[in-house]
């Protein structure tokens, strides 16, 4: 279930209710007249079945609500109520595997501005990928994977050419060339002064490795792996249920690959720079590819979804919950 709340001048509050009243995945409506000072007009609040919300923001975005107003949608991780199970019934499919658009849509924007934060995040990933490689540990390599946060730019260019954003494909590929350069940049350059101090030496990354060897070594199960995590991660960022994110990040040697691509830098030594990159561009290519494709599945079963729910909703109307079509209908027992 989501809340979502709306502020609109009070000229557009009679059609922003026509989209919400009648709606049968709305189970509750709240207008606040004349509460709002900025923009001065109205609150309405509803409370929307998830798996109807896409189709209801964007009859609502129609109406050009975000340009005078302001919509906004927060996850409800609570609630008791007869006619919000009825509105779920009601709605086609499963909380868990609808995609909510706008909602996906910004967190790609936030995860591609180019920060100091995520510049840090990028360059202290590296930098223990780099350590993780010089000692062979491969649970540093796990640290560092899961410290770095390129993931969310390479999902971001999926949703970029699903959803037509041009300006976010750019702003993504930005992050991520800038992310990685830099990050791959001081990390070599601390290599340089550590091998200057004499605490790492040409050995320490030319030698035996069978803990961080694979880093370099790309083959067919890598490009197996990244299909495998790109797939996995957008549906993690898509779904209401995100539990296997970190297993995503733990899975794929991008931030690894960079690290050692810092030390070949730092030592001369061309098989390594030669295989990272290798490395590093084939999974970032099977990510992108397989989260594109995700979500390409994802829009075309929804897009049939949210037919259904329009087909269903203009013969039933609200009253259906009670009508001779509805079934019997029996509210969850939430007694402890």
């Amino acid at each position: 279930m989501l809340q979502l709340r709306v502020t609109v001048p009070t000229d557009l509050t009679g059609a922003v209710l026509d989209v919400l009243r009648d709606d049968p995945a709305v189970s509750a409506l709240v207008v606040g007249t004349g509460t709002a000072l900025r923009p001065e007009g109205d609150v309405v609040t509803a409370d929307v079945a998830r798996e109807a919300a896409d189709d209801v923001i964007e009859r609502l975005l129609a109406l050009d609500v975000q340009q005078v107003g302001t919509v906004q949608l927060t996850p409800v991780d609570t609630w008791v109520s007869r006619a919000g199970w009825e509105a779920e019934r009601l709605a086609p499919g499963a909380s868990a595997d609808s995609v909510v658009w706008p909602q996906v849509v910004l967190r790609a924007y936030d995860d591609t501005e180019l920060t100091w934060t995520f510049l840090s995040f990028m360059t202290l990933a590296t930098l223990l990928a780099s350590v993780a490689i010089i000692v062979d540990s491969q649970v540093l390599v796990i640290g560092a994977m899961v410290l770095g946060p390129e993931f969310g730019a390479v999902a971001a260019l999926g949703v970029a050419l699903v959803r037509r954003r041009w300006r976010l494909l750019r702003r993504a590929a930005l992050a991520l060339l800038v992310g990685f350069v830099v990050a791959i940049g001081l990390t070599a350059v601390a290599a340089l002064v550590l091998r200057g101090a004499g605490w790492v030496t040409l050995d320490d990354v030319t030698g035996p490795r069978p803990g961080t060897d694979f880093i370099y070594r790309p083959d067919r199960w890598s490009i197996v792996v990244a299909v495998i995590a790109g797939a996995a991660g957008v549906l993690s960022l898509t779904s209401s249920r995100v539990g296997g994110l970190t297993g995503v990040f733990i899975s794929v040697t991008t931030i690894p690959a960079a690290g050692n691509l810092a030390l070949g830098v730092a030592f001369g030594v061309p098989h390594e720079i030669t295989g990272s990159v290798l490395q590093l561009v084939v999974n970032i290519t099977g990510m992108a590819v397989a989260g594109w494709l995700t979500l390409v599945v994802q829009q075309t079963v929804w897009q049939h979804a949210s037919a259904r729910r329009a087909r269903f909703a203009a013969r039933l109307g609200r009253t259906a919950t009670h009508g001779p079509h509805a079934g019997p209908l029996r509210p969850p027992d939430v007694r402890a």
